[in-house]
C-alpha cells in the first residue's frame, strides 16, 4: 500500500504530545467559550488554527490530504488538524460515538502513528479523547485468515478471496471495514458495475429491492468488522434470511477484526432461490 500525505507526520514522544496538547486544548476551550457549541466543525477548526498561529505555532495544518493507494485503488481523506506533528480529529456533535473512535484509529493506523486525539466542540463542555495505537507497526500485516466456513461457488469467489488476501496482507489489519469493501468493489469493476439493486421476494411477489455488491451474476459479498462474540452468529442468521429472499446463490461474508480475518459463505436455501429467480410479480 502507498500512503501519500501533504506534510510529514511522525510518531511523537509522550512529552512532546503533552506540551502541544495543553496549548491545543486551551485554544479549543477558548473557541467554544467564544462561539458556543452550535457552530459547524469548520468554525472551531479555523478558530483553533488562528489562535495557535497567534501564539507563535508555525507548524499548524488543517484539512491535510491523506491518500491510500493499492494496485490502482485509491481512497482519499482529510485530516482535520496537525500541530507540531500531533494529529487531532475534530467533531461538532452532541457526543462522541464509536464511529468517531473508529475513524480516528483508522487515521493513526494508516499513518503508523502512536496516538491521535478526538476533540468534540458540540457537547456542553469540550470533550477530549486520546487514542493510543493498539498495535505494533511491524505486526499489522501478520493477519490470520480462517476459511473453515468458506465455500466458493465459482471461480469468481476464488478471485474475490485472492484479491482480499492480497489487499489485507498489504495494507494490514485495524482499518475500517469500509476501506476493504470499497477496494473490493473497485476490483469488481467499480460502483456502477458491482453494486446492483436486486429484487426481494416472498411467495413469488417482489416486495422491494436491496443494494448488493456482486462479484458474479449470482453471488454477492460484504465486509464487516465484528469483534469476537459481538453478535456474529445473529448477524449470520440475518444474512441467511436476506439471501433467501434474493435471486442469488450466496453471500460471501468477510469479517476483519484487527489481525483476524474470517471468510464465511451464507448460501441461499435452494427452494427459496428458485422462487426468487426473477419471476416474481411486483406489487
Amino acid at each position: 500500500m502507498s500512503v501519500t500525505l501533504e506534510i510529514e507526520i511522525r510518531p511523537t514522544s509522550r512529552a512532546v504530545f503533552a506540551e502541544v496538547d495543553a496549548v491545543v486544548m486551551r485554544c479549543a476551550y477558548a473557541a467554544q467559550n467564544h462561539f458556543g457549541r452550535l457552530c459547524e466543525e469548520a468554525v472551531y477548526e479555523n478558530d483553533v488554527k488562528a489562535r495557535l498561529r497567534a501564539m507563535g505555532f508555525k507548524d499548524v495544518h488543517t484539512q491535510v490530504r491523506l491518500q491510500l493507494s493499492y494496485q490502482g485503488f485509491e481512497k482519499a481523506y482529510r485530516l482535520d488538524l496537525v500541530v507540531n506533528g500531533v494529529l487531532y480529529d475534530l467533531k461538532a456533535t452532541d457526543s462522541l460515538i464509536p464511529e468517531h473512535d473508529a475513524q480516528a484509529l483508522h487515521y493513526v493506523t494508516s499513518l503508523g502513528l502512536n496516538r491521535v486525539k478526538l476533540i468534540n466542540f458540540g457537547s456542553p463542555r469540550v470533550e477530549g479523547k486520546l487514542h493510543a495505537a493498539p498495535f505494533a507497526e511491524n505486526d499489522r500485516r501478520q493477519v490470520t485468515i480462517n476459511r473453515c466456513r468458506w465455500q466458493p461457488q465459482s471461480e469468481a469467489c476464488n478471485r474475490l478471496a485472492h484479491w482480499f488476501e492480497g489487499l489485507v496482507r498489504s495494507i494490514g489489519g485495524f482499518l475500517r471495514s469500509e476501506v476493504y469493501e470499497e477496494a473490493l468493489v473497485w476490483f469488481c469493476g467499480g460502483v456502477d458495475c458491482c453494486i446492483q439493486r436486486l429484487p426481494l421476494s416472498r411467495d413469488d411477489i417482489v416486495l422491494g429491492r436491496h443494494a448488493c455488491r456482486l462479484h458474479s451474476d449470482d453471488c454477492a459479498f460484504l465486509v464487516t468488522a465484528f469483534k469476537p462474540g459481538q453478535g456474529r452468529e445473529n448477524y449470520r442468521q440475518q444474512l441467511q434470511l436476506l439471501v433467501n429472499a434474493l435471486p442469488i446463490r450466496a453471500v460471501q461474508w468477510i469479517n476483519v477484526h484487527h489481525l483476524d480475518v474470517s471468510f464465511i459463505t451464507v448460501q441461499a436455501n435452494e427452494a427459496d432461490r428458485q422462487r426468487n429467480g426473477g419471476t416474481g410479480t411486483a406489487l
